[in-house]
């Protein structure tokens, strides 16, 4: 299993699209940017047929040190989720498009 990574991406977008390798890698920077900017500022991000990607709220929560077992407060934070497309969750799954679980 390999990764994608920022470089397989502009590499994609220069040998499909046509743009020059400088200008793919700058596209590729400013989706990404776009992207960050609305979840830093609280929007969700959807991208029709792949998912969406929002930020959640979690509360304040008591854990536990697992080594000592002396518990410990956790603090509010906000986490990225990210919930796939069916599309993309029948890709995953190698199902045809179209396909329905009620048979």
């Amino acid at each position: 299993m390999s990764t994608v990574t920022r470089a397989n991406l502009a590499e994609s977008i220069y040998s499909q699209v046509g743009l020059s390798r400088h200008e793919s890698a700058d596209l590729l920077e400013a989706v990404l940017e776009r992207i960050s900017l609305a979840l830093e500022s609280g929007d969700s991000v959807k991208l029709s047929g792949f998912g969406t990607f929002s930020i959640r709220q979690k509360g304040r929560r008591t854990g536990r040190n697992p080594k000592t077992g002396v518990e410990v407060p956790i603090l509010p934070r906000s986490v990225l989720v990210f919930r796939p497309s069916q599309i993309l969750k029948g890709k995953v799954n190698g199902e045809a498009p179209g396909e329905d679980d009620a048979e």
